[in-house]
């Protein structure tokens, strides 16, 4: 694995795979509060044997999954990902930018953004005909934004649906279910920045 030097002095790795890190991250978070697999079960909602196949690294948690589980652990899923993905760094270099994929939906998240930055900016890429719920938990003690670089999304925010176009910037309200939808023939691109409460 290839290192370089940031202006911080500390060394970014190049073409890191997050998927060992998340598994690891959510056999940690669980140990952590003396939860056994059936207790993350009941409450995620996620089957027992799919949280051991995901911390085993036998299977890769989709989007919708990934979601529960923060949510159970009162974690928003951001905090989750950056947990597991990214050290203490003032430089983020593209080709050391953590990108998770979705095997499900082909759904992907870059995290954009330098651990420890005040704004944390997340670049989405969801393809035409996906559609991803996230729990309210998962948007927990943080304030959000999404701005549509190009194509189109759905986002419902509880009982609301906003219909965002290219270049529209929402900013969401207190935390609610949510759901990312792409009912478009093209796939949409967008940036979420999000800072915690």
């Amino acid at each position: 694995m290839s290192t370089i030097r940031d202006d911080c002095g500390k060394a970014s790795r190049l073409q890191k795979d997050p998927g060992g890190a998340i598994s690891r991250r959510i056999r940690i978070e669980r140990e952590s509060r003396g939860w056994s697999l059936s207790d993350l079960a009941e409450q995620s909602g996620v089957s027992k044997a799919m949280i051991s196949k995901i911390e085993r690294a036998e299977a890769s948690p989709t989007a919708t999954v990934l979601g529960r589980l923060s949510g159970a652990f009162g974690l928003p899923l951001s905090v989750l990902l950056a947990l597991a993905e990214r050290e203490e760094e003032c430089l983020s270099l593209h080709d050391a930018q953590p990108l998770w994929a979705d095997p499900e939906t082909g759904y992907t998240r870059r995290a954009v953004s330098p651990p420890g930055a005040k704004v944390e900016l997340i670049e989405v890429f969801l393809p035409a005909g996906v559609r991803i719920p996230y729990p309210a938990a998962a948007f927990a003690f943080q304030h959000q934004q999404i701005w549509v670089i190009s194509g189109a999304l759905d986002f419902t925010e509880g009982s609301t649906l906003h219909q965002l176009q290219e270049g529209d910037c929402l900013m969401l309200g207190p935390p609610a279910d949510c759901v990312f939808s792409n009912p478009h023939n093209a796939a949409a691109r967008y940036l979420v920045a999000l800072t915690r409460r």
